[in-house]
């Protein structure tokens, strides 16, 4: 009987930069894509693209597409599609300016402002985003609908639902604290966006150690130090380089003046304050965290991925694919209404047209970043890069003069361009293999 040793996996021969990093190449092209449309952009407006300001709008106009494309990713990963998420998002919308501006003052006599106000209509906001897409996917597992012609009657069902619970009109305002979740109204202000944005840098980086950490402690190849140290100065520079920007972004003076006036102070000469992170950007950051979470560390996320790859093995191995599908759509569901918070709440008050085109934009956000229409493959990360290259080439349009109609031509193109690149791309990766 002859003894074997346990010896270390030995590190594979990395030829290129790219390869000792361990990067997605795909994620990659996307960043510089992203880069060089931000720096032609900053061009073409005369550096009025990356200024503070513009970024920090571009950042809460984004939150609400975003949250909305994580929950895509897992949708079109299980080979379906939701195309009633804008349409959902105006009824949750609808029935959140209702619940705060009628139904709570007249039932139970919270008028705005109430410190309840912003909890019952949030949580009633949740709860019938997430019965609505349960019910959608109810009717795609269960019925074995399609889920293409579930979502489309969805999208002329639950828009003129939203047109009905407030009779056509625009319905505002709304609670104070309920607008904190939208943007401008709600941030966390320079001193804490520091804390949090060192709070955030430490946690990735013990993030990236314990990770490999793990991979040395079961015999796995690990990257050179020297790359590991690479990723995590990007990372640190990437996340206070962030809060930096924000921060620098200062609330205008009249304003200022205005809310210290509103706390019965008396504002001093040459005050400067900043912005700091948005409330809106850390639902968004948080959204993202958990749905990595769902995606890579729990049984739920393997099986969605299982399923996307091979549906008929999935049953067969035991899923219940049908309740799955509830799941995702009661998920998707719940994110729509989550979004319509944000949504609302950056607007200050609910109107019809809310959420309108944003089914198309999420699903180009989601596809845009990398989340395959064959299924089985797509990122949390990729969608929100996806979601700020959609804003940032729609936004970047508007500031230098770009019609609305050239400008939706613009995004078709460019959504039709990247399924052709992401085909291209998986054939040359499946003919390596």
């Amino acid at each position: 009987m002859t003894e074997t040793t346990s010896q270390p996996i030995p590190e594979h021969s990395k030829r290129g930069l790219f390869q000792q990093l361990e990067l997605d190449v795909r994620l990659l092209g996307m960043i510089g894509a992203f880069v060089i449309l931000c720096i032609g952009f900053n061009i073409l407006t005369d550096g009025r693209f990356l200024t503070p300001r513009n970024i920090f709008n571009l950042t809460i106009q984004t939150v609400s597409v975003a949250i909305m494309a994580t929950g895509m990713v897992f949708v079109i990963v299980t080979r379906h599609i939701d195309l009633s998420v804008g349409a959902l998002l105006a009824t949750c919308s609808a029935v959140m300016a209702v619940v705060q501006t009628d139904v709570l003052p007249d039932m139970l006599g919270l008028g705005l402002n109430h410190p309840a106000t912003w909890i019952i209509t949030v949580a009633v906001g949740l709860t019938i985003g997430t019965l609505i897409g349960a019910f959608q996917g109810w009717m795609v597992g269960f019925l074995t609908i399609p889920a293409f012609i579930v979502t489309l009657g969805g999208f002329l069902v639950w828009r003129n639902v939203a047109w009905y619970l407030t009779d056509g009109q625009t319905i505002g305002p709304l609670d104070s604290t309920f607008l904190v979740f939208g943007g401008t109204s709600g941030t966390l202000g320079t001193t804490l966006s520091w804390a949090v944005g060192i709070v955030a840098t430490v946690l990735a980086l013990a993030a990236l150690w314990s990770s490999r950490r793990a991979k040395q402690g079961h015999g796995f190849p690990v990257k050179p130090a020297w790359a590991e140290a690479v990723i995590a100065g990007s990372i640190a520079v990437s996340i206070l380089g962030f809060v930096a920007i924000l921060n620098a972004y200062q609330i205008p003076a009249r304003r200022l003046k205005r809310m210290m006036e509103a706390q019965g102070e008396t504002m001093p000469e040459g005050l400067v304050v900043g912005y700091g992170l948005p409330i809106s950007v850390l639902i968004l950051i948080a959204t993202a965290v958990v749905m990595t979470i769902i995606a890579r560390r729990t049984r739920l996320g393997r099986y969605i991925f299982a399923t996307g790859g091979n549906p008929d093995a999935a049953e067969l191995s035991g899923i219940n694919t049908r309740l799955l599908t509830v799941k995702i759509f009661a998920l998707m569901g719940f994110l729509c209404a989550l979004s319509a918070v944000v949504a609302s709440a950056r607007l200050a008050h609910h109107s019809n047209d809310i959420g309108t085109l944003d089914e198309l934009r999420v699903i180009a956000a989601a596809v845009i970043g990398g989340t395959a229409l064959s299924g089985g493959f797509g990122t949390i990360y990729g969608a929100i890069l996806g979601a700020l290259i959609m804003q940032s080439l729609q936004s970047g349009m508007a500031m230098v003069g770009v019609d609305a109609p050239f400008q939706n031509i613009v995004v078709g193109t460019v959504l039709v361009a990247a399924v052709w690149i992401d085909i291209l791309y998986r054939k040359r990766v499946g003919a390596r293999i």
